[in-house]
């Protein structure tokens, strides 16, 4: 198989795995006073504190999906081959407040109930909001000399 067909079906997986994971997170978000009383009958912590994790779920499932669809336009300018753009820039960005956000609230989860599960998805955001926010000054930088180098032509 040729690198063109690879490429080709790499960013289609990729593209399909975004927009599952988007409108996943939106199904799951919108059912979660269903999913968390379910879960509460298997799970005793769960149905102790039902309305705080409704709550707090809830406000990390729309951070989740507000985080993902910032992904899906930074790929959507990788589809068109125009990726030094500063509204990628200012996606990851976001990405990087969002990821903040979301190690904040699930810190404010373990307060609730504390899992060793939690610790590392806390660990995993502070990383990916770490991440964004440097990729966003490589990104910003590249469109300065991409800029520049246009003048020149």
């Amino acid at each position: 198989m040729d690198q063109e067909k690879k490429t080709y079906l790499l960013t289609k997986a990729v593209k399909i795995m975004l927009d599952t994971m988007f409108f996943g997170g939106i199904l799951v978000t919108a059912t979660l006073t269903l999913s968390i009383k379910w879960i509460g009958s298997f799970y005793e912590p769960v149905s102790l504190h039902y309305e705080e994790t409704v709550i707090i779920y809830t406000v990390l499932g729309v951070a989740a999906v507000v985080l993902i669809n910032e992904l899906r336009k930074i790929f959507k300018t990788v589809l068109n081959q125009n990726c030094f753009v500063m509204e990628n820039v200012n996606s990851l960005k976001k990405m990087g407040n969002w990821s903040f956000f979301i190690a904040g609230m699930s810190a404010v989860r373990s307060i609730v109930y504390m899992t060793i599960a939690m610790l590392v998805v806390i660990l995993v955001f502070v990383i990916a909001g770490l991440f964004s926010k440097v990729l966003a000054m490589v990104f910003e930088q590249a469109i300065t000399y991409k800029e520049e180098n246009d003048l020149t032509i």
